[in-house]
């Protein structure tokens, strides 16, 4: 296809600001409503399975799956990163080959992930301390959640590339009708035919494998430059190389939280009960925030990396400077209704009073150090879009494992209480930040003096 196959690009042309919340709002909105079908489980199961299945589904389980969607969500961002940069400088046939590599290496790491949790899933879980009446439910949650777990990688992969294109409203219509059907299954597998913890992981598997055909179903007949061949899904290993460059680094980084967040479970565990599933509704609601940074985080990452393919720098580092400021607007209004109305939301969960209070507390003992996370992500996603994931990931692992873990390790063992475990949050936020600044500002020099 000749040049003018691609259309106007207004995420390389157009008013920046006003493009990047375009962008956003369906990515945060979609975003949301995948967290609001799975919070959905949590609700049902916390409301007619019981405390312990609701400690399950949103402790040990939540985590371990959680990490592997963040790992892999990296390896998708890399070659989302790749397909951004071949879109902005209209490499049609480039864009071609990293559209199949990235779909074909999706597939293959799904038949892998879903070998390794079918097998590992009882060790992860004893490695994480679970208590011994959580044991069963999670361990019959995860098992069902790997074998549909290709639905799930595809999807990721799917929305992360459509994104990458600038086409952030289609994710969010199929995940709008997948949602609705969890919900569905939800209450006809929990509620009516009394399937337990099984039948809320089934409905997350069966509105999966929907989203994931929406997704590949979009990718072949809607875009006229980029177009899915299902004959043509193989992996062109210098394309793939070049994915993986970019995308390693951002999971291995994914992946250390996922690590820390293992040994902060297991320290939650070993306080009870009543504070496992106050965190594990806590996790739910601290979600809200997550899910409305890490969507301007991708909008930052794909306008970086369009503009950067299309070699118009003033725009990339314009870009990171307005999405920083929409940030810190948004994400502040997340923050105060959090703060103000977390006692109410944790009824949605519970009705056990021990369990509201402790992650009541928890919450707000957190939401004002989320300030420094805003930042970090903005930075973070504005190098990823410049391809430069290595020093970052370096940066994360220093405050991870030189701040939080010993942290964790050591000084949670002394003291023994919830409020020294949540101090290393800020902690490792800030030591990151505190590395980052000097290398953003250090890298941007660099560049410019590079184009001058």
């Amino acid at each position: 296809m000749s040049e003018r196959t691609f259309k106007k690009n207004e995420i390389t042309e157009g008013v920046i600001w006003k493009q990047l919340l375009i962008f956003f709002f369906p990515i945060m909105l979609g975003t949301l409503v995948q967290q609001f079908y799975t919070t959905v489980d949590t609700i049902i199961v916390g409301r007619f399975v019981g405390k312990a299945a609701l400690a399950s589904v949103g402790g040990p389980a939540a985590v371990i799956a959680n990490i592997v969607i963040t790992f892999f969500n990296g390896l998708a961002n890399g070659a989302a990163v790749i397909i951004a940069q071949y879109y902005g400088s209209r490499d049609e046939k480039r864009l071609h080959v990293g559209l199949h590599t990235a779909y074909a290496f999706s597939i293959a790491t799904s038949i892998a992930v879903t070998v390794i949790g079918m097998i590992g899933t009882p060790h992860f879980l004893k490695w994480m301390n679970t208590p011994e009446d959580m044991m069963a439910d999670s361990t019959i949650y995860l098992r069902v959640y790997f074998l549909g777990i290709i639905f799930t990688l595809v999807y990721n992969m799917g929305a992360a590339i459509m994104r990458a294109a600038g086409d952030s409203r289609r994710p969010l219509l199929y995940l709008i009708v997948c949602s609705v059907m969890n919900i569905i299954l939800d209450i006809v597998m929990v509620v009516f035919l009394h399937m337990g913890i099984a039948g809320a992981a089934l409905a997350t598997v069966i509105s999966q494998c929907i989203s994931a055909a929406l997704v590949t179903y979009s990718l072949m007949h809607a875009y006229d430059v980029m177009k899915l061949k299902l004959r043509e899904i193989r992996m062109n290993m210098s394309v793939l190389a070049k994915e993986l460059k970019i995308g390693i680094p951002g999971a291995l980084q994914a992946c250390a939280y996922g690590v820390t967040n293992v040994i902060i479970q297991a320290v939650v565990n070993g306080f009870g009960t009543d504070t496992a599933a106050g965190w594990a509704a806590y996790g739910k609601l601290d979600m809200i925030f997550w899910t409305v940074n890490s969507a301007l985080g991708v909008a930052v990452t794909t306008f970086v990396g369009q503009n950067y393919g299309a070699g118009k720098m003033d725009r990339v580092y314009k870009s990171i400077r307005v999405n920083l400021g929409i940030s810190y607007l948004f994400n502040g209004v997340v923050l105060i209704v959090l703060y103000v109305f977390c006692e109410p939301l944790y009824h949605l969960f519970t009705t056990d009073q021990a369990v509201i209070d402790i992650g009541v507390y928890m919450l707000r003992f957190l939401v004002p150090s989320y300030l420094l996370s805003v930042l970090l992500e903005n930075l973070t996603g504005g190098l990823r879009g410049l391809g430069d994931v290595l020093w970052p990931t370096i940066f994360t692992f220093a405050g991870l494992f030189f701040v939080r873990l010993p942290w964790t390790m050591i000084m949670t063992q002394l003291h023994h209480n919830v409020e020294t475990l949540l101090i290393s949050y800020p902690l490792a936020w800030g030591t990151t930040i505190i590395c980052l600044i000097p290398y953003y500002f250090w890298r941007k020099k660099k560049k410019m003096s590079q184009i001058a």
